[in-house]
């Protein structure tokens, strides 16, 4: 047995007593790898404990927490969450939740299996009432055959204002880029590359100018103004219905078709432009 004398040297040199299979003690320096019996004994190699041995304290903990955070694979950025959303995104984000919600249950129409499938050829009638290409023919044709210069003048701004309806549309589709509703068959008539994409409606801007438009120059009775209305109202409709656009997308169409009007009316063609057009016509 040991001394006192002899513990406290060994406490001192920061040696640990060790019992070997002899009763005798040995001592094992913390500071040095322990002998090689001592290792097998604890089931590792001289490598393998020297490499945990160097390995610190604060690495192990890291490593662990890393590792069990993430079981062992750590996640991509846009995958962690947000801890401190903005008001704004989350508004926006439920007001996209809302219209994709709402236009679901509006598309009554969008297929023929659908709880309103049977009114699907009238919904498409109305669509192509709202289409750009009959609504520009019938302004050019109108154009042609008008005698008086006034009828001709009204005749050419209404087909500016829609060759500019189609550019600012086409514009906005392909920055925008929102793709239709799900549910939406791709039957419609006369499409192009942006019509692939559903914000703004194209109809909805269509009408909401042409029906202010045709109130502000063409048509004055009273009966035929309600008309008018109804007939803008239904195009812009008829689009949810179809399946064709989302709720956002034909209430922003009729907000842009609205105020595309202003825009005409600061463009407006004078008469000496008209005449010139008239003539190369003829």
């Amino acid at each position: 047995m040991p001394s006192p004398k002899a513990r406290s040297s060994a406490a001192r040199s920061g040696s640990v007593p060790c019992t070997g299979g002899n009763g005798r003690y040995e001592f094992i320096s913390l500071s040095r790898t322990p002998p090689p019996h001592l290792l097998q004994r604890q089931g590792s190699d001289p490598t393998t404990a020297r490499l945990r041995a160097s390995e610190s304290p604060n690495r192990r903990r890291g490593s662990g927490s890393s590792t069990s955070s993430t079981g062992g694979q750590q996640l991509p950025e846009e995958d962690c969450m947000k801890l401190n959303p903005s008001i704004i995104g989350i508004a926006l984000s439920s007001l996209l939740a809302i219209d994709l919600w709402l236009s679901k249950r509006l598309g009554v129409c969008a297929c023929e299996d659908s709880s309103w499938g049977s009114v699907r050829p009238l919904m498409k009638l109305v669509e192509i009432s709202g289409h750009g290409i009959p609504w520009l023919a019938g302004a050019a044709y109108c154009l042609y055959k008008s005698d008086s210069a006034a009828g001709q003048e009204v005749m050419l701004n209404l087909l500016m204002a829609l060759v500019l309806d189609l550019v600012l549309v086409g514009v906005m589709k392909a920055v925008v880029r929102r793709r239709r509703p799900a549910h939406n068959r791709m039957d419609m008539f006369a499409t192009f590359s942006v019509d692939g994409y559903s914000f703004p409606s194209g109809h909805a801007t269509r009408a909401a100018m042409c029906a202010r438009f045709l109130l502000a120059h063409l048509v004055l009775a009273a009966p035929l103004r309600v008309l008018v209305l109804l007939w803008a109202t239904f195009v812009g409709f008829s689009r949810v219905l179809l399946g064709r656009h989302h709720v956002t997308d034909v209430v922003f169409g009729f907000f842009m078709g609205y105020w595309q009007y202003n825009l005409v009316e600061i463009l407006w063609l004078s008469p000496v432009v008209l005449q010139s057009t008239i003539g190369q016509l003829h």
